[in-house]
């Protein structure tokens, strides 16, 4: 029409829109609801949609991380940067902890992803939590993909993929009983190039670990590690330095990096729109102990 502007929504706003609206349901509906944290650029990505959801208002939930003890240190220190820049309350959630109390033993392999289950089941009772925000997406796995926006746990944190309450018309059951939770993924039908465009239109600050830079990393089965305390060089290892970046970021003793010259999130965009390979699969050894393994964590109450 002749002097009406032209409204356009894109897709990346229609995407913030029902995650902004997804966060304000669970608010009006959870008495103790928080967000899980790490410092990755998905949970980066919902502190965002946290604040734009609840201005000018303070966010009003804490944030939780599950600290392996396996981190990598730039993660943790924009994590503490963040959380002191928002005047949140930062909730942590100590597998060391836990290793010295005997609520958990270390694995074989050195990987903890799998005993963060029971220190999250743990967190949860004591601080009474009934729903989790995560940052899990549709695309990255194909256990991920069978889940709902609200994904049910019974009272002991468990998941049956089975057992699943249908969302049509986006409208979501938040019935529980007394301890039982809530998962709840405000990203789900997010891909990790939308979440890559959303830090470009946003200007959403990430640590320099998503960026390409030079690491001392060995190559294990066809995926680079880098070298440090927690993963040290085997026997008959050869370390060497690559220009790389990490797509995802987990456990240091778990997760890999890729080889990349992409520096920028505009290059990073270019790269992740040509890759066929989702980050989880190119990245993460824990994934590739099994067909089923994310599933299986999921089942004992993983994120």
């Amino acid at each position: 029409m002749t002097g009406v502007a032209a409204y356009r929504f894109s897709q990346l706003d229609a995407l913030e829109a029902e995650s902004i609206f997804i966060m304000r349901e669970v608010v009006a509906e959870f008495e103790r609801p928080v967000l899980l944290f790490s410092g990755g650029k998905d949970s980066i990505v919902m502190l965002r949609l946290a604040e734009k959801a609840f201005w000018p208002a303070p966010i009003p939930f804490p944030v939780m991380h599950v600290d392996t003890g396996h981190n990598f240190d730039e993660v943790l220190a924009f994590r503490d940067r963040r959380v002191a820049e928002l005047g949140l309350n930062l909730i942590v959630a100590s597998v060391p902890e836990a290793l010295v109390s005997g609520l958990v033993r270390e694995s074989a392999d050195g990987m903890r992803n799998r005993i963060q289950t029971p220190v999250l089941l743990d967190a949860i009772e004591k601080h009474r939590f009934d729903a989790l925000f995560g940052g899990a997406r549709r695309d990255e796995e194909k256990a991920r993909a069978k889940e709902r926006v609200f994904s049910f746990r019974d009272e002991f944190g468990q998941w049956d993929p089975r057992n699943q309450r249908p969302e049509l018309w986006a409208l979501y059951n938040a019935r529980i009983q007394t301890g039982e939770s809530i998962r709840v993924f405000p990203l789900s039908n997010w891909t990790e190039l939308d979440v890559w465009h959303y830090i470009a239109k946003e200007r959403v600050a990430l640590p320099s670990i998503y960026f390409a830079h030079e690491r001392e990393v060995v190559d294990r089965d066809g995926m680079l590690y880098a070298v440090h305390e927690h993963l040290p060089a085997r026997p008959g290892e050869q370390p060497f330095v690559e220009k790389v970046r990490y797509r995802t970021v987990g456990d240091a003793s778990c997760t890999a990096a890729v080889r990349s010259d992409a520096d920028t999130v505009e290059l990073v965009i270019e790269e992740v729109g040509a890759t066929r390979i989702t980050e989880r699969g190119a990245t993460r050894g824990d994934d590739r102990t099994s067909e089923a393994a994310m599933e299986d964590r999921k089942k004992e109450g993983y994120f």
